[in-house]
């Protein structure tokens, strides 16, 4: 998981956190869907409002804290298949993150030869078939022998 990633999960943990102890936000404050800030993130969404990728998360989150998916199915309003289903999709992603293997400089920097050396073959292709329709002589390719 990237540092970004970490962060906001972590904001979301805190996010959670703090609607579940009744933090309140500053006086006035507005959220950018047009609802009042003290409002917790987790209410079920108002007609026309849809499920963000960070109240999914933290949802999910919530679930994967132990919280009943009953519980959280009747508060938000959200059937119980539909928040299996972002369970499974969180799960699947923390499989996929702990899978990625980190590449030494040494495959890096293979990978940035083998990236401009297609970018120069598909360069060679596209000159060869300009200059034939051009009718320009191309030097066919050599044996190396």
């Amino acid at each position: 998981m990237s540092k970004p990633e970490r962060e906001r999960t972590a904001e979301g943990v805190k996010a959670v956190e703090e609607a579940k102890q009744g933090a309140a936000s500053p006086e006035g404050a507005r959220r950018a869907t047009g609802g009042d800030a003290a409002a917790p993130s987790g209410a079920a969404l108002q007609p026309g409002q849809r499920w963000s990728r960070a109240r999914r998360r933290e949802v999910a989150l919530r679930m994967l804290r132990g919280e009943s998916v009953e519980d959280l199915s009747r508060e938000l309003a959200v059937p119980v298949y539909r928040l299996e289903e972002w369970r499974e999709a969180a799960l699947a992603g923390i499989d996929g993150a702990l899978r990625e293997r980190r590449r030494s400089a040494t495959e890096e920097q293979l990978a940035q030869v083998h990236k401009r050396l297609g970018e120069a073959l598909m360069d060679n292709e596209l000159l060869r078939e300009r200059c034939r329709r051009l009718g320009i002589p191309f030097p066919e390719r050599r044996s190396r022998r």
